[in-house]
């Protein structure tokens, strides 16, 4: 069993882990931790570097792109999955609505269990590669 049992409940939900056997979700969950974010807080700027990946706990968070509002975040939306494998600039700016607590995953904490595990590394991969066939195709 997990000691971040939360974690592994909203974890299930992001797409590019859904493939993943319940023990090995319970090693990724462990790596997260807890963040905290004052309303008004920007979490991650477009264009800037990322690496880190956040699955909203509580609270809400805005997301805009070229200062449009695009999407409103709530609990158990994530963002910022693909800075876990690239640290690449960002897509969007989000920024916390109200008060907004988030599990945070960083590329430094996850890269050495994916070298680790070739296994999750694998199904992590082959997840990503359909994710890219299905957004083609639609």
């Amino acid at each position: 069993m997990t000691d971040n049992p939360a974690a592994a409940r909203a974890l299930k939900r992001v797409p590019i882990f859904s493939d993943l056997s319940e023990q090995e979700i319970d090693e990724v969950a462990k790596l997260f931790k807890p963040r905290t974010f004052e309303p008004g807080e920007t979490i991650v700027r477009e264009g800037l570097g990322g690496a880190a990946l956040f699955i909203i706990a509580s609270g809400q968070a805005d997301v805009t792109v070229a200062g449009k509002l695009r999407a409103t975040l709530v609990p158990g939306n994530y963002f910022g999955e693909i800075a876990l494998f690239d640290e690449g600039t960002r897509t969007a700016t989000v920024t916390a609505k109200d008060s907004l607590e988030c599990y945070g995953l960083t590329y430094w904490d996850f890269r050495p269990l994916v070298e680790r595990n070739g296994t999750i590394g694998w199904k992590l991969l082959q997840r990503m590669a359909q994710l890219i066939r299905d957004y083609r195709e639609n």
